[in-house]
């Protein structure tokens, strides 16, 4: 061996060897799996084409409604004289403007040729005592009340400055007011819309993500994935992972969603809408954060229950149940039903923000709903970690959730 030979194994064994660099713990490594599952599914395909799809429903149902209301043209009533016009024009000031336009007719039968011939929805035509509403197979029973109540108006204003009396006079004590006992923010029909939108709302966003999560962690099992992500992250921090991440996606749907109905309220002049639901949409989300978390907890247990694609019919049927129950409650239930409804864990996030737009709640309810919420939340979410952890590893055959919890804690 050579002299420069030995010189150089001398100096490498004398230098200290330089110890491998560790890898730093990562500090929050639940972030990274949140990261993962927003990346992932906003590069899918299918979840921005339901997104899409989504929004292209919501703004047509704020939309098509408003535009089919204003396309409407009045109806158009054949008059003879100008005491019939009269009759028309306060029948449309009856209704509130732009119901009914007066059209003439040179005699009856002419009145009759544009009923018949569709230019003019009925006539309008002088009587034996009074006037004739004339139609071609049937007479809108809206538009008779109309003309009748207003040919009575006149006929009486008429009859009293015929006796002396002016129109006050003849009217005095003859008023009726409403008075309502328990009066609703919003109209009935409104109401009920709004009411059923924000339960279908939250149904399906908590359905198709459910699913999403589900089907994620099958997938993760099936392809042994989760093994190596195991192996490197604690499988809670998986599971919170999972969890936060498609509640920041269902969440942000939420907001995107909630944009395009306000653009379609305003492009369509329903801004007096948004005044009364805007306070209910911030209960709303309060209400859908808790409900999702929870259940996004049971997805994931029902995902890791399952080893295969197949199995998740099984496994899934629970979470559909607690989802579909509650969501006829809150649609199709009695006032008492929902009432009760609202206070229930997950029911509450349908019922109560639909009873906040159609009843006058005191502010103690909602407070509680969201109270025992929370604590069902929290509840929920520790037992649904607990049977994640025991059956995430479980390959081989589909388990049970009465199995699952009688696995003991590795």
């Amino acid at each position: 061996m050579s002299t420069q030979t030995q010189n150089k194994t001398i100096q490498n064994e004398e230098t200290p060897r330089k110890a491998a660099p560790r890898k730093e713990t990562l500090r929050h490594p639940w972030q990274l799996v949140a990261q993962r599952e927003i990346s992932t599914k906003l590069r899918d395909k299918t979840f921005i084409g339901s997104t899409a799809f989504m929004l292209i429903i919501v703004m047509a149902a704020v939309i098509i409604p408003a535009l089919i209301a204003g396309n409407n043209s009045p109806d158009k009533i054949a008059v003879l004289n100008d005491a019939g016009a009269k009759v028309v024009q306060t029948a449309d000031a009856i209704k509130g403007g732009d119901s009914y336009e007066v059209t003439r007719a040179t005699d009856s039968a002419a009145a009759e040729r544009m009923v018949v011939d569709g230019d003019a929805k009925a006539a309008l035509l002088p009587g034996d005592n009074g006037y004739v509403v004339l139609g071609d197979d049937r007479v809108d029973t809206d538009l008779q009340n109309s003309l009748r109540e207003a040919a009575v108006n006149l006929g009486m204003e008429q009859n009293a400055a015929q006796a002396g009396l002016t129109p006050e006079q003849l009217r005095a004590n003859t008023q009726v007011q409403e008075r309502l006992l328990n009066p609703g923010p919003l109209p009935e029909i409104v109401a009920d819309f709004v009411n059923i939108g924000l339960a279908l709302v939250f149904y399906m966003t908590a359905l198709g993500f459910g699913m999403m999560i589900a089907q994620s962690v099958v997938q993760e099992k099936e392809s042994r994935v989760v093994e190596i992500l195991a192996a490197a992250v604690p499988i809670r921090a998986l599971l919170w992972g999972k969890v936060i991440g498609n509640t920041v996606l269902a969440l942000s749907q939420i907001v995107v969603i909630a944009a395009a109905s306000l653009i379609g309220l305003l492009a369509t002049d329903q801004a007096d809408i948004l005044e009364v639901i805007a306070p209910v949409a911030g209960w709303f989300v309060v209400f859908f954060v808790l409900g999702f978390v929870a259940l996004a907890g049971l997805w994931a247990v029902a995902g890791s229950l399952a080893t295969r694609q197949e199995d998740l019919g099984s496994t899934t049927l629970p979470g559909q149940m607690i989802l579909m129950v509650p969501f006829f409650f809150a649609v199709f239930a009695g006032a008492e039903a929902k009432t009760v409804a609202s206070f229930i864990p997950i029911a509450s996030s349908m019922a109560m923000p639909g009873r906040m737009l159609t009843e006058d709640v005191p502010l103690w309810q909602p407070l509680l709903a969201i109270l025992i919420l929370l604590v069902a939340t929290v509840l929920i979410v520790r037992l649904g970690a607990r049977l994640y952890e025991r059956t995430l590893l479980q390959t081989g055959r589909r388990l049970g959730y009465r199995e699952a919890i009688a696995i003991k804690a590795s």
